[in-house]
């Protein structure tokens, strides 16, 4: 499997979270956040093990299947990183970001999460060696600028961002989301990264719903709400974590990390088809900025 499918791979995912960011809105409207959380990870979990454990199982995996020495066996230490995974990414890093939002408003937490880029270019570079060349910061500036254009609605004095604890909340859930991406590359290379992703999501969405259950929270959703969630569990989570880990193994967790902000562009598309939300031409000229950049990237990796 060639580089090409690396990039596929993670606009992929990232086409699947930024629809779940519009779906997520809808739901929150009936369900409290760490509900919807939980619930949206243990259905993640389950349907991963539904599929991992049927005759599906076998064509996805050679489907899957890189072409890279992949390891079959998951060692202690491994268990140890997917314990931590799931802990920073589906339960720490989320808890954060929805009470940040609290305190801030949307617009500073959608620049402010813009930094999770930077902290896994830091990390990758300091850490796992991955090599971030010189030319490729022209593909990182244009997806910095049109991600920053995009969520500010061009306006640049929407840029600033004052002082408060939703910041610092919403700047602390990027770290530990960049941790997350990071960590994740030393499991990307073992041969069954389905049930990797079912246990991870089941990891994260039982300790969610122990802490519902210890705050007495009551989970009450009408039916009308279920497609919405079928959707953000089935394929926002779980079809997105394993294009994400597969995405990291073909081309690295550095570059497949700063592709993440496209998130914010298929986000506000699909609020603008399904909610209606205004989509201007600047803010599609805006996309495009970051799409080009996606491509630059691309053609770096295939030099």
């Amino acid at each position: 499997m060639n580089r090409l499918w690396g990039y596929i791979s993670v606009i992929m995912a990232m086409t699947f979270f930024g629809i779940s960011n519009t779906f997520n809105k809808i739901l929150l409207q009936t369900l409290d956040p760490i509900d919807l959380a939980a619930l949206s990870y243990c259905l993640a979990a389950s349907f991963l093990f539904l599929v991992r454990y049927s005759p599906l199982k076998k064509r996805l995996s050679s489907f899957l299947d890189t072409g890279h020495d992949l390891e079959n066996f998951m060692s202690p230490q491994d268990y140890l990183i997917l314990f931590s995974t799931a802990l920073l990414g589906i339960v720490i890093a989320p808890l954060l970001y929805l009470n940040g939002l609290k305190y801030t408003t949307a617009v500073n937490a959608s620049l402010l999460l813009i930094v999770e880029i930077l902290f896994i270019i830091i990390i990758g570079t300091l850490f796992l060696k991955e090599r971030f060349q010189k030319k490729d910061i022209t593909a990182f500036f244009l997806l910095i600028l049109g991600t920053v254009l995009l969520v500010t609605g061009g306006n640049l004095e929407n840029f600033f961002i004052s002082y408060s604890w939703g910041n610092l909340l919403i700047i602390l859930a990027a770290f530990f989301w960049s941790i997350d991406t990071t960590l994740s590359k030393f499991l990307s290379f073992k041969s069954d990264i389905i049930l990797i992703t079912a246990l991870k999501s089941a990891i994260g969405g039982l300790v969610l719903l122990g802490i519902s259950i210890s705050l007495d929270l009551k989970i009450q959703m009408s039916l009308a709400y279920l497609p919405y969630l079928l959707f953000v569990g089935l394929f926002s989570i779980g079809t997105a974590l394993i294009l994400i880990y597969l995405s990291i193994r073909i081309i690295g967790a550095t570059r497949a990390g700063t592709l993440f902000s496209l998130a914010s562009l298929f986000g506000a598309v699909s609020a603008f088809l399904i909610l209606k939300e205004p989509f201007t031409i600047m803010q599609l000229f805006f996309g495009l900025l970051m799409l080009s950049g996606v491509f630059i990237f691309y053609l770096n990796g295939k030099e």
